[in-house]
């Protein structure tokens, strides 16, 4: 397991040497969103008899940052090795696919943990949010990092430029992120958006999540996560394919 350990400190090391960048700037960015919809909504929106708009709000963002950033980390990093010509010191050294994958995913999966913490504590300062089920909580994170950081692999190994990494998170990830119930409660939608919403994995992922904090969701959370686990299984063998085959990795 040196090999693994080895990789999976770099990877962590590379994200806290600049904290500012990818800590702090995506916590300050998601109380920016609690700040402006809990001022604007709070007073006017209920989801939930007995949960306000901002404690509604909370655990959403929070599991946003998470996914978000797991996919940056793994994403980001992996590109830029093979722009800079490194990879070739990873590829050289003794380790096989399943250390490799799992190097990147578990530093993605710290990432998205410690800015998901960052954002709960500076929401303590705003709400006081209930906590129905830690180990949910934390289940569904491990999951939801664990699946968006397999998902980077994925674009950074097909991706041939900057603008194709940017493309999976413009137009894959945020908008995903964004209508999956982040901001309301799907049973709030017309029925065709309402039905379109439940093939939304990340819809699983988040209602999950708040369920651990909440004890309350659109979907059960048995079956969110099951929906995770089959999605996380499905992108992690495509990834390990990637991987194994050196799909533009060995070129």
């Amino acid at each position: 397991m040196r090999g693994f350990y080895t990789l999976f400190a770099k990877e962590v090391w590379r994200f806290l040497k600049v904290t500012i960048q990818t800590i702090l700037t995506p916590v300050i960015t998601i109380l920016l969103y609690l700040l402006v919809f809990s001022s604007v909504l709070s007073a006017h929106v209920q989801v939930y008899a007995g949960v306000s708009y901002t404690a509604f709000l909370v655990p959403g963002l929070i599991v946003m940052s998470i996914l978000q950033n797991a996919f940056s980390n793994s994403s980001s990093s992996l590109f830029q090795a093979k722009q800079n010509g490194n990879i070739v010191f990873v590829l050289l050294a003794p380790l096989s696919e399943l250390e490799f994958y799992l190097a990147f995913v578990a530093a993605s999966v710290v990432r998205g943990l410690l800015v998901g913490l960052g954002v709960w504590l500076a929401a303590l300062w705003f709400v006081a949010v209930p906590m129905y089920s830690i180990w949910l909580v934390l289940l569904f994170a491990v999951l939801g990092s664990a699946l968006l950081g397999a998902f980077g692999l994925v674009s950074a190994i097909s991706a041939d430029k900057w603008d194709h990494i940017s493309a999976f998170q413009n137009f894959v990830i945020l908008p995903l992120s964004f209508l999956s119930g982040v901001f309301y409660s799907i049973h709030s939608l017309p029925p065709f958006w309402a039905e379109l919403s439940l093939y939304n994995p990340f819809f699983y992922m988040i209602d999950g999540f708040r369920y651990g904090f909440l004890g309350v969701s659109d979907a059960p959370w048995g079956l969110s996560l099951l929906v995770t686990i089959v999605f996380l299984l499905v992108v992690s063998g495509l990834s390990l394919w990637l991987l194994r085959t050196g799909y533009k990795m060995r070129e």
